[in-house]
């Protein structure tokens, strides 16, 4: 039986995070029942990291309720270790079994909630990984090819950035490995858990289709709930508000 324990000693029982290629996990905890095991795993979408308002306040709410929250950055993105050159989604993909590793080493139930290109690393994870109980996708990536084509075929890789920010330049390894996957759409229906998934109808980065493709692939645990008027991060209070309400009530219709 776990006992109550103080954010300390719980972020003493995860311990540090490494992936495959040593380069070490940043992550923060957000402690929820004492005596709960369950842990939503929140990753984020490319340029991105672990301390996007929105994350931010998804795991405060998740904490607030009772339900605890781990968010991460990818390696070579935030704090983490890595070069943000190195970084795709196959790298993310295994950075998320790194972190599921150290998790469930500890006993915890896990489910993983991915926004953006997150959302397509939770798709592919989730597709073989069993420890993954509970799925969720926040205006997930989809056509990974399409994505990378639209946003950034007009940048020269090894040259240029992506969004013109210079902390963020565009790799042909980027570009590769999403032309690679192609789509994940594919694997909707190799989703055999609860899915959740949950789309701006403003979004101009991932076009809320993407969600609608692979919904249309997935089986009959998958559940989809648009936000009127956002845009892909969630951006304003209202936005905000709506989606941690998605997540928070489909977690407590599941058990959570």
């Amino acid at each position: 039986m776990l006992a109550k324990f103080n954010q300390a000693t719980f972020d003493f029982m995860v311990g540090d995070i490494r992936n495959r290629q040593g380069e070490r996990i940043d992550y923060s905890l957000h402690h929820g029942n004492g005596a709960s095991k369950r842990l939503l795993v929140i990753g984020h979408g490319v340029t991105g990291n672990k301390d996007r308002p929105f994350v931010v306040a998804l795991a405060e709410a998740l904490a607030a309720s009772g339900i605890s929250a781990l968010r991460f950055s990818f390696s070579g993105n935030g704090a983490s270790e890595g070069r943000f050159v190195d970084s795709t989604i196959s790298k993310e993909v295994e950075d998320l079994g790194s972190v599921l590793d150290a998790v469930v080493a500890q006993g915890y139930e896990v489910a993983y909630a991915g926004h953006s290109m997150g959302g397509a690393v939770g798709v592919i994870r989730a597709s073989t990984d069993t420890r993954i109980q509970l799925l969720i996708s926040l205006a997930g990536m989809v056509h990974t090819a399409a994505f990378a084509e639209r946003e950034f075929g007009m940048v020269k890789p090894g040259a240029g950035f992506m969004w013109d920010d210079e902390a963020c330049p565009l790799s042909e390894a980027y570009m590769q490995d999403a032309a690679a996957i192609g789509s994940v759409v594919g694997k909707g229906a190799e989703i055999r858990v609860p899915w959740l998934l949950v789309h701006g109808t403003e979004d101009d980065v991932v076009p809320i289709s993407d969600s609608r493709d692979i919904l249309a692939r997935a089986g009959a645990g998958a559940t989809f709930a648009e936000v009127k008027g956002s845009n892909h991060v969630f951006r304003g209070e209202e936005s905000t508000a709506a989606m941690i309400g998605l997540v928070l009530n489909w977690l407590r219709d599941r058990g959570w």
